[in-house]
């Protein structure tokens, strides 16, 4: 093991010096064997042209060996593609020697000694290969040998190409048993697939509890989601940990490596398959124009940035109230800008201008300024406080920031004759029990009034969805995070139910449905099938390889507790307040008619919210959200008043 080691370190021209003379010396001893075997006697050449031939076979072989890159492959990770270019590169050797001989004039050559070389040769190069590669792996700093008990029994979900790519990897490793693949192709039950049998996934209980197994691997990315949905629902009675590739076009090594292995993520569990985009829809009304996100560091804004980015906008403003968030998105920005224009070479279009604006949306100096100085002609309203129990415990700064906001940067849209404005708005502005839905709902009032009134330039849409994956402040981050640390993961109420969807899709359905819209429209986004938190939790729990701790499970790993519903939280989420709602040309955006204020009855509205707010009255700010946004109902039952748990918090301070 140790010369194994000292090898591992030798430099790279004394490792195909060594190859050379192993080939050199294999070859000679099978042309040796060749003409023995054939002949039934140990053979010695009787004259100087036999003794020549014998001397051309092993030199042809090594010439042949550096042409076909032999001697560029890596011994320790050759695998069944090093093995092929062996198989050739001897054939080809074996050919050109049989020219040589054909060539000599000797005619008694036994013609038979040709084939019986090139397989005696074929045999003893690639096992030498085969045997030197095994020590040397075993011997490598990074792959600390074990015995084969204490190798991890792991299964393959997936016994296709990349599942085969897969179990060769983990071969290399030395550390995993491969016990068995499971595959939904009926016609891969019962096979044997590289010495594996290929199972059911019906029988992969059995499975697991018999040979111990606590890791499946999922080697199926180029399937559909809900092909990957369903291998991941079957495998979460168990306590396994399961893990998945990422999609083969990621994998830029162009072979499966271990470590492309990651943890099962939420979008496998909640993800839709895509629908493909209409780029017309992407592009018509972003490409080559100045285009300004506000919120752009948080996480719908951040992911707008990148995804307008790709569409070829003139400049991309982006307004930020954080700094240190604008300056993590402008960096990511003009990172990716340069690596696509070192791949694009000399003849890359320019890059977009990237313009950070640090600034709030109620400072209309500063917003007036921006979209003035840059010539805005775009605008994505993604910025808002949007943390339901944190805006009910300040709704003053709340419905500030989230309501005025958007009527301060929708006027100066409007006088500065912005083309199109698009609002992020949210699931939780219908028939809203908290400030921050209502503070949602009278933005889009503002907008809908704007384009009401008529004799704009400015195109004002809006679009509401629901809860975006692994977006700040996720229940999904923080069940992660609960789990790591050893529980118990918190849930509000056993029965709360919620739509998920990605962000990347979020995003790319927002630029769609701002493309589609006319002026005053709710656009809607089909958020798929609703999820109960508590099972997301469960299914969370059993993906990371542990159990539930409950009842019928005392000893189980983490608990579930369910800490009650918080300020303004509903049960439910809904989408639609009316109930027209009607199709568009994508399947996954709709739109809807809902109930609309005259601009006059708004704004006497809003300067009577705006005086609630400059008093710090609680009592009139609620009565006017109830006046105006229909449905209002603030979830107060059980819970302090806002100006009562302020108090109480005070008290518990001092």
């Amino acid at each position: 093991m140790r010369l194994a080691v000292w090898l591992i370190e030798r430099p790279r021209w004394f490792k195909r010096a060594m190859l050379i003379t192993n080939d050199l010396a294999m070859l000679s001893i099978a042309l040796w064997s060749a003409y023995s075997l054939r002949l039934s006697q140990l053979y010695v050449p009787d004259t100087i042209g036999m003794w020549l031939l014998m001397a051309a076979a092993p030199l042809i072989g090594i010439a042949t060996f550096q042409m076909r890159g032999l001697y560029k492959l890596v011994t320790r990770f050759i695998g069944p593609e090093g093995t092929t270019r062996i198989y050739i590169a001897v054939i080809i050797a074996v050919l050109i020697w049989t020219l040589v001989v054909l060539m000599s004039g000797i005619r008694t050559h036994p013609r038979s000694v040709i084939v019986i070389y090139g397989l005696i040769a074929a045999g003893l190069i690639r096992l030498s290969r085969q045997w030197a590669g095994y020590l040397l792996l075993r011997a490598a700093p990074q792959h600390k040998a074990v015995s084969f008990d204490q190798r991890k029994r792991v299964i393959i979900y997936g016994a296709g190409s990349l599942g085969i790519q897969l179990l060769r990897a983990l071969n290399e490793t030395g550390q995993y048993k491969l016990v068995a693949f499971i595959d939904t192709n009926p016609s891969l039950a019962g096979q044997v697939v590289h010495g594996v049998k290929v199972l059911r996934p019906g029988k992969i209980g059995n499975v697991i509890e018999k040979q111990g197994v606590k890791e499946v691997m999922l080697a199926m990315p180029s399937a559909l989601r809900s092909e990957r949905r369903a291998a991941i629902r079957a495998l979460e009675p168990f306590p396994v940990v399961v893990k998945t590739l990422p999609a083969l076009a990621e994998i830029a090594s162009g072979r499966v490596e271990v470590s492309d292995l990651r943890p099962i993520e939420v979008e496998d569990l909640l993800g839709r398959d895509p629908v493909a985009p209409d780029h017309s829809l992407l592009l018509g009304h972003v490409h080559d124009k100045v285009v300004m996100i506000t919120g752009a560091g948080g996480s719908i804004g951040s992911e707008l940035t990148r995804q307008l980015l790709s569409l070829g906008p003139k400049a991309l403003v982006l307004f930020e109230l954080s700094e240190v968030a604008l300056y993590e998105i402008e960096m990511e920005i003009q990172e990716d800008q340069r690596r696509r224009q070192l791949k694009a070479g000399a003849d890359s279009p320019p890059m977009t201008r990237v313009i950070p604006v640090l600034g709030s949306v109620l400072d209309r100096k500063v917003v007036a300024r921006a979209i003035r100085d840059f010539e805005v002609e775009v605008i994505y309203h993604a910025a808002a406080y949007k943390h339901v129990p944190i805006v009910e415990l300040n709704p003053f700064t709340g419905l500030q920031n989230n309501t005025f906001g958007t009527l301060v940067l929708a006027e100066a849209a409007r006088e500065l004759g912005v083309e199109r404005f698009v609002l992020v708005s949210s699931d939780k502005a219908v028939r809203p029990t908290n400030v921050m839905g209502a503070s949602k709902r009278l933005a889009e009032l503002i907008l809908q009034a704007l384009a009401q009134e008529g004799g704009s330039p400015t195109l004002f849409t809006m679009v509401r969805f629901g809860n975006v994956l692994d977006s700040s402040g996720s229940v999904v981050k923080r069940f992660r995070s609960q789990i790591q640390h050893g529980g118990p993961v918190t849930v509000t109420h056993p029965e709360i139910i919620r739509y998920f969807m990605s962000i990347p899709e979020a995003a790319q359905l927002v630029i769609q449905a701002g493309a589609m819209a006319t002026g005053g429209e709710v656009f809607v986004l089909d958020m798929g099938t609703p999820v109960k938190i508590a099972d997301l939790a469960r299914t969370m729990i059993h993906l990371s390889g542990l159990e539930v701790r409950e009842e019928a499970n005392p000893e189980g790993d983490i608990a579930i507790e369910f800490v009650g519903l918080r300020r303004g939280e509903k049960l439910y989420e809904e989408l639609l307040i009316g109930e027209t709602t009607t199709g568009t040309s994508h399947p996954r955006i709709f739109k809807t008619s809902e109930p609309i204020m005259s601009y006059e009855d708004l704004a006497a509205a809003l300067e009577r919210l705006d005086d609630a707010i400059q008093r710090q009255d609680d009592v009139e700010l609620q009565d006017m959200l109830r006046a105006t946004v229909e449905g209002y109902v603030p979830a107060s039952l059980g819970h302090l008043a806002p100006k009562e748990e302020w108090q109480t918090v005070s008290r518990t301070l001092h």
